[in-house]
């Protein structure tokens, strides 16, 4: 498996067409001052040994160079065996909602913000478990599968916002079933979903879909984000969410369907505040869950490449100090042809 450790770094790439582009301009104006001098097919008689075509392969040569360097840079690896991880630990599915009333603010910036570092949070202390992400307004989706991958959990669950379920509700019910199909056949007897809500469910029953999940032997566990007085849903545009009467919509925490949620589903109800948002309760109570062996397929033993690029870049470079613009005559050599 051939991989680039550091990525970030091929935006230097964007230097080659601009110093092409640069060094076409030079030639460019290079003509244009000559030219004011008489005729240019007369003064390249003048000067024989003048040579455009040599100019160009100089640049070839350096922006070549500057191609392998910028590769090396940027660590390519060759992953050298594949190999089977086994681990004992629990399957935990995080169910977040992305609904618009998720970007109220009576937590700091908004709800769904706070959930997401709090999640960013419980991903750092996991160790031999699995996570995996589901999304949902009015419908659900898998935003991350299964894996003991955490930091490409947490660049998934960067990527999370309230556009990211083009039909808004809150189907906490299609949220318990999508998570139904997620766990992997090997965490039978440890597999815990958290649902992530302000609760205001409008869409289906929760409370079915989650003694469905029991029969499956998965644990549920909600936790409700908001305040029960409400807050207004501010708008990306500016201002607030209206109805069709033109009263602002004001969201409210529902806790008895949050509640009635986990008790189907024989886990635990926690009431998030603004310095805690309880998942570390749940991922005590999670942890407690009998164990299952879980095995991963992971790449190994990297190895480092870069060493040849620099290899080739520097053999570009000295290829290019050799050659003059000259028809005649070579860098470092005395020695005229």
């Amino acid at each position: 498996m051939f991989r680039l450790a550091q990525p970030e770094y091929l935006i230097l790439l964007l230097v080659i067409p601009f110093a092409a582009l640069l060094y076409g301009l030079h030639l460019r104006g290079r003509r244009k001052a000559l030219s004011r001098f008489g005729n240019l097919q007369t003064l390249r008689q003048l000067m024989p040994n003048a040579s455009v075509a040599r100019g160009w392969v100089k640049l070839t040569l350096w922006l070549l160079a500057f191609l392998f360097l910028v590769l090396g840079i940027c660590r390519p690896q060759l992953g050298a065996r594949v190999k089977e991880v086994k681990r004992k630990g629990a399957e935990i599915i995080i169910a977040l909602d992305v609904s618009n009333s998720m970007m109220a603010q009576d937590f700091t910036p908004n709800r769904l913000e706070n959930a997401k570092r709090a999640i960013a949070r419980l991903v750092d202390q996991l160790g031999n478990d699995r996570i995996g992400l589901i999304v949902f307004a009015g419908d659900a989706y898998i935003q991350l599968p299964i894996t003991s991958d955490y930091v490409s959990a947490k660049l998934f669950l960067n990527a999370i916002n309230t556009g990211i379920v083009p039909r808004q509700g809150t189907a906490i019910g299609k949220a318990i079933v999508t998570a139904i199909r997620s766990f992997s056949l090997q965490s039978e007897k440890s597999r815990a979903l958290i649902i992530i809500s302000d609760g205001e469910n409008h869409e289906d029953d929760p409370v079915e879909a989650a003694q469905l999940a029991v029969k499956e032997g998965i644990k549920i566990y909600t936790i409700g984000i908001g305040s029960p007085q409400g807050s207004p849903i501010p708008l990306k545009e500016g201002g607030l969410m209206k109805d069709r009467q033109g009263n602002m919509v004001v969201t409210r925490l529902d806790e008895e369907v949050l509640e009635k949620t986990a008790a189907a589903g024989n886990g635990m109800y926690a009431r998030a505040t603004t310095s805690n948002l309880g998942l570390g309760d749940i991922v005590n109570d999670v942890r407690k869950l009998e164990k299952q062996e879980l095995s991963s397929i992971i790449y190994e033993d990297f190895n480092e490449q870069y060493h040849y690029f620099f290899y080739i870049a520097a053999v570009l470079l000295a290829l290019e100090l050799l050659i003059i613009e000259r028809k005649k005559g070579w860098n470092i050599f005395t020695r005229q042809q």
